[in-house]
């Protein structure tokens, strides 16, 4: 169980919280606080945890044992800080998460809430290739396939992709690729693309507003790992008809928080506003 809200926080289940690894946790993640190279004194840790210095200094020394800690100096000037071991257990931890489980409880409540299907996306050669759906029990069908590759410059998929890399690395897309026109409403200008890239990035989702298919919107957002990375991207797609453009922000702000909530699970921090 992780103590997601801070030192000192109550167990959601008491019956099952061992105390003195919830105090491991604990300095664990006082001791991430730290800018990098500086470290904390066992006062400093015991008094942030709110615990005796001996407890401090007694999980501090076993944490060290596993590689979980590293210090460094003597006496007073001893100082801890996280160990090498955690990136050992971080590697493996990646290794074990997989895209597609973790997106797609998410993708099945997205459809649920917004009452359109969803799709996860991977980037793949400049496009967006779909690996997971979760589609609507209805009569109307969209033609939503697995493996299916969305164009970069006018899908909610792709653009949400190209809006999380760099400027130059989006823009040699388009040089690649070029901006073909599939609708009326479809960017075909590079330079005005590019500034809607921009846009894309700071409101935090992708729109396709006919863009693609007439009659067919698609709203867009990318999903980071712990770097930082964008690793692929989520949406919801459906028929425009009867759709209010006030709803478009809405569903853009789900599609948005979904894909940050796969994020989380990745790894990924967002970044102090």
């Amino acid at each position: 169980m992780t103590n997601r809200d801070g030192p000192g926080t109550p167990p959601a289940e008491p019956k099952y919280w061992v105390k003195s690894v919830a105090r491991a946790a604990d300095i664990l993640e006082i001791l991430a606080a730290p800018a990098p190279g500086h470290g904390l004194s066992v006062t400093e840790v015991a008094q942030t945890c709110g615990i005796s210095k001996s407890a401090a200094f007694g999980t501090l020394q076993t944490l060290r044992s596993y590689g979980l800690v590293s210090d460094d100096g003597e006496g007073m000037n001893r100082r801890y800080r996280l160990g090498m071991g955690l990136a050992r257990l971080g590697d493996r931890a990646r290794s074990q998460v997989s895209l597609r489980g973790v997106a797609h409880p998410v993708l099945r409540e997205l459809t649920g809430a917004t009452g359109m299907a969803s799709r996860l996306a991977v980037p793949e050669d400049g496009h967006a290739v779909v690996v997971d759906q979760v589609e609507l029990d209805q009569r109307v069908r969209l033609d939503l396939r697995m493996g299916q590759r969305e164009l970069p410059h006018c899908t909610g998929l792709g653009k949400a992709l190209l809006s999380a890399v760099p400027q130059a690395e989006a823009a040699a897309v388009v040089e690649r690729f070029g901006l073909p026109r599939r609708t009326p409403r479809t960017i075909t200008d590079p330079a005005t693309f590019l500034a809607h890239l921009q846009d894309i990035d700071r409101v935090g989702y992708a729109l396709d507003d006919e863009e693609d298919a007439e009659g067919i919107i698609c709203i867009g957002a990318p999903v980071r790992d712990d770097h930082g990375t964008c690793v692929g991207a989520i949406s919801i797609t459906g028929l425009k008809l009867g759709l209010p453009a006030w709803k478009y922000q809405e569903l853009g702000g789900q599609v948005r928080d979904a894909a940050r909530r796969i994020s989380g699970q990745l790894g990924w921090v967002a970044e102090s506003a």
